[in-house]
């Protein structure tokens, strides 16, 4: 009897590593797969916050998606090397421009790890960004790599009215591949949509 249930447990474990292994050879990103499988239900948790922050500030929820994604990888409580707070690493003086610009007279740096704050703060941020670089050749890698690096240097990489590549190119290792990482992402997103 232990033999077969033996047999049995061994074979069930055979056939789920089997699908498992067919379920990620046919993903397009099959590490992103794994992370999504690992994380539990973390990376869908706040589908609903997102999409309603990023209908308040005129965004795209799937791009807010894939900066969460980057940022925190979904992780409401993560702080980042440089004391960044929450889903979308909002740093301070982010925060303040945020709390003032919606009149928040009492607001405390440790808010931003409410997922709901959070997201309103950075969608607030990156929407910011967006309308700031619209007249650009492509918007979207000027605004993240504001996001990232801040406008001042963005605006130094972007002197001369250089477009988006020439911008890129001459913007810092990191906020290239940062850049690159978010579009890269919110591509996918867009394709598993459609």
């Amino acid at each position: 009897m232990k033999r077969n249930l033996r047999r049995l447990l061994v074979a069930l474990l055979c056939a789920a590593n089997v699908a498992l292994a067919v379920v990620l050879w046919r993903s397009p990103d099959p590490a992103y797969h794994v992370q999504k499988m690992l994380a539990l239900g973390r990376y869908s948790e706040h589908d609903r916050l997102i999409a309603d922050a990023a209908k308040k500030h005129g965004l795209d929820p799937l791009l807010v998606k894939a900066v969460v994604w980057r940022e925190s990888r979904f992780t409401p409580t993560k702080i980042g090397t440089s004391g960044e707070r929450g889903l979308m690493q909002i740093g301070e003086a982010v925060a303040r421009d945020w709390a003032a610009a919606h009149k928040i007279e009492v607001f405390v740096y440790a808010d931003l790890f409410d997922a709901r704050t959070n997201l309103d703060a950075g969608t607030w941020h990156l929407g910011r960004a967006l309308e700031h670089w619209k007249d650009r050749d492509a918007p979207l890698p000027f605004a993240l790599a504001e996001y990232n690096a801040g406008r001042s240097r963005v605006e130094k990489w972007a002197a001369d009215g250089a477009d988006a590549q020439r911008m890129m190119r001459a913007a810092a290792g990191s906020t290239r591949r940062y850049v690159d990482d978010i579009i890269r992402r919110y591509q996918r997103y867009t394709a598993q949509q459609q």
